[in-house]
């Protein structure tokens, strides 16, 4: 499963490299298969994060207008295994860095698009902008498929 960033869509292909499956995916960052079956992808610069189905059809998404902070390049996100998802809001894209710390690098937002905790961390210390982030207390062996990122 890829995201194809020019072609604004997302693929996935067989061990022979045939294409099997796609969807329409502006500026698709990050894409990781579901437990379900489903797709979530994050869609950098267009920043909204989404799932969808084998249909191509968005059951779940979270954009700008769901966000109470600036969202710039939705990059990185991971399902947990509460159903809760973990969004990496890389605002590095901003050459403005005096409104970095108007936002957020990092969150974790429920299926009901609340939001359960965010990272702002501008200064002492100063953790940057963010891509990715690992969990460390999410149980699950990503070798055995129990993680899904």
């Amino acid at each position: 499963m890829v995201g194809l960033f020019a072609e604004e869509k997302v693929v996935e292909f067989d061990l022979e490299g045939k294409e099997i499956w796609s969807a329409p995916a502006k500026s698709a960052w990050s894409v990781i298969k579901l437990n379900n079956g489903n797709v979530l992808v994050s869609g950098d610069g267009k920043s909204y994060t989404r799932e969808i189905n084998r249909k191509g059809e968005t059951v779940w998404e979270f954009t700008q207008a769901d966000a109470p902070f600036k969202l710039y390049n939705n990059q990185t996100a991971t399902r947990l295994v509460n159903g809760n998802t973990v969004i990496s809001n890389w605002v590095a894209g901003n050459k403005n860095i005096d409104e970095w710390d108007t936002s957020v690098q990092v969150f974790e937002v429920a299926p009901d698009k609340k939001i359960v905790w965010a990272l702002s961390s501008w200064k002492n210390p100063d953790l940057g902008p963010n891509t990715y982030i690992q969990l460390l207390d999410e149980p699950g062996n990503p070798e055995n498929g129990d993680l899904q990122r």
